[in-house]
């Protein structure tokens, strides 16, 4: 059976490749493998910047499962042929995307950016702070991602309100946000990029948020629109931290760099030191499974 995984050294960085398994490195630099006919299993590189590492999917012939390192999938599924199963990596990335999620929270709502410039410019520049104790914080999109955030969350005596595409315990569905937004001193989006998701932040949802309040986009770019966000931080009205925006990456021209309000990284959520041998442990767990002919987990679409 052939196997493409971005791994150099697999069978030493995996502990040993289950019987039968033969493996090629593809972690798309340079011509891909001759075994492109082969391939059974493929496992992309790490990479939201490198398409021709998905869009090459269509041209393997063999191929029976395709697992992701990222916990999206909206940008390889459209390239998965119907009877291949496609599987995320759902859980690999909580940890360090909801210590993000913290990060930016914490960062706005104390100021870092601030005490950042003045340090910049030699100046002491005193201020009080709104701080994270006594907010209402509103997780949309409580999956894995989500739960994990609130995990972090509890040490810092907040109120947290969830939302959800499917409502459960605890858990409103996305149809409540109205009536939760004025409520939520900082709003949290952790959910999928999906065609129900796509333009889920528009003028109106804005409009609902209390006024001085926090957008925290650790989800995907365009589950925001971006002109209706850049016209709330321009009034001052609303702030953002965002991990991802729309268009990304985001060009040196655009205007979302110099807008007022917002801190913004560079889409680093999963990008830790923990997604390695996390990583490898996922591929290593799916391998054995698929070799052995046992279900195989976070599957998206396609069944094996």
């Amino acid at each position: 059976m052939k196997v493409w995984l971005p791994i150099h050294n697999p069978e030493q960085v995996l502990g040993g490749l289950p019987e039968g398994v033969e493996v090629d490195v593809y972690d798309g630099s340079g011509d891909p493998p001759a075994s492109i006919d082969e391939v059974e299993f493929y496992v992309p590189p790490y990479t939201l910047t490198q398409p021709e590492t998905w869009e090459i999917i269509p041209r393997m012939r063999s191929l029976k499962v395709v697992q992701l390192l990222t916990a999206g999938f909206e940008h390889v599924r459209p390239y998965v042929p119907q009877g291949v199963t496609l599987c995320n990596a759902r859980g690999l990335h909580d940890t360090a995307t909801s210590e993000l999620a913290l990060a930016l929270m914490l960062a706005v709502l104390r100021g870092v950016p601030d005490f950042v410039r003045a340090q910049d410019a030699g100046e002491w520049r005193f201020s009080f702070q709104s701080g994270l104790a006594d907010k209402t914080v509103l997780i949309v999109g409580y999956g894995s991602i989500g739960a994990a955030i609130e995990q972090r969350l509890q040490p810092f005596e907040v109120e947290v309100l969830r939302v959800a595409r499917s409502p459960r315990d605890g858990v409103a569905g996305y149809e409540s946000l109205p009536e939760l937004l004025p409520r939520a001193d900082v709003v949290v989006l952790a959910v999928p990029l999906t065609e129900e998701t796509r333009g889920m932040v528009d003028e109106k949802f804005l409009a609902r948020m209390k006024d001085g309040a926090l957008l925290v986009n650790v989800a995907r770019g365009p589950v925001v629109v971006t002109d209706a966000l850049l016209t709330e931080l321009a009034s001052g009205r609303l702030r953002a931290a965002l991990d991802v925006t729309d268009p990304e990456p985001l060009p040196p021209d655009h205007p979302l760099w110099r807008a007022p309000n917002v801190l913004i990284s560079m889409h680093t959520g999963g990008a830790t030191a923990a997604a390695f041998p996390r990583g490898v442990r996922l591929i290593r767990e799916q391998l054995h499974r698929y070799a052995a002919g046992q279900p195989l987990i976070n599957v998206i679409t396609g069944e094996y």
